[in-house]
């Protein structure tokens, strides 16, 4: 896969133009910043959980993120509903398997949920990618495996499901299946931030609802966060200050930017 400056801004460009709506079933922790993200970013995002009015977001939305984060059985329900209804639309489905393997009623879950529908995208840390394969301890949604030790996981999941994969850690890898790329943008301080990993999620949906190719969609999403991270580090005092300067990155982030940061 060919991931370029021009490629990624291309997208970029086509989200500012268009405003994808991005609907997610997210995660308590994260809905404003995931929010926030999504508009800087250019994308429009909803935040909708009630069972009886995800099917008809789904109608209107140009792609779905579901993040398993805080679970409850009524959410549990609506992310299934959710699925059927963009799977049937032919909209892409990107899959956050929150700490999974952490415990069985999280893991259950998220292996339901791909079974059940399968996404297109599933973006998750290394021992959460594997825990959808096997049985794995983690620590919460901190992962406790490199990135690179959940890739034979991804291509597992990738020949199960048909979904692209992407491992998120100090080296990002997106598996399809034939090929793998590794972005190798971001910085030290962005674990420190709770929920960026939530982020890139939703920020797979933004390109992939723009993108028909989703590896290079999950990639570029990857570069883009990555690359804002960095940014955003040059003059952050810590993580709060990181935060703050990751959305206002997003929303100023060049072309030129991407041509002097970016790692693949």
């Amino acid at each position: 896969m060919n991931i370029t400056p021009s490629g990624i801004w291309k997208d970029i460009d086509n989200i500012r133009q268009t405003s994808p709506l991005v609907h997610n079933i997210t995660n308590y922790v994260v809905m404003n910043n995931t929010a926030n993200a999504l508009l800087a970013l250019g994308a429009s995002p909803v935040m909708a959980h009630a069972e009886t009015e995800v099917a008809d977001m789904v109608n209107i939305a140009g792609a779905l993120v579901i993040n398993i984060g805080t679970l409850s059985d009524p959410w549990i329900l609506a992310m299934g509903a959710a699925m059927i209804r963009a799977k049937e639309r032919c909209i892409p489905i990107v899959l956050d398997p929150v700490g999974v393997g952490a415990t069985p009623y999280r893991t259950q879950t998220a292996r339901a949920l791909i079974h059940s529908t399968a996404p297109s995208i599933i973006r998750g840390n290394g021992s959460e990618i594997m825990g959808l394969c096997e049985s794995v301890a983690t620590k919460g949604v901190d992962s406790t495996s490199a990135s690179e030790q959940a890739i034979d996981s991804a291509r597992e999941l990738n020949r199960k499901f048909g979904a692209v994969v992407c491992i998120t850690g100090e080296t990002d890898y997106i598996v399809s299946k034939d090929a793998m790329s590794c972005v190798k943008n971001g910085d030290t301080m962005m674990p420190r931030v709770t929920g960026l990993g939530c982020t890139a999620t939703a920020l797979c949906g933004a390109f992939a609802a723009v993108n028909p190719d989703l590896h290079l969609a999950a990639a570029h999403a990857m570069a883009v966060m990555g690359i804002a991270g960095e940014m955003a580090a040059t003059t952050a005092k810590g993580p709060a200050s990181l935060q703050l300067n990751f959305i206002d990155t997003l929303y100023q982030l060049t072309e030129t930017h991407i041509q002097d940061y970016l790692q693949v």
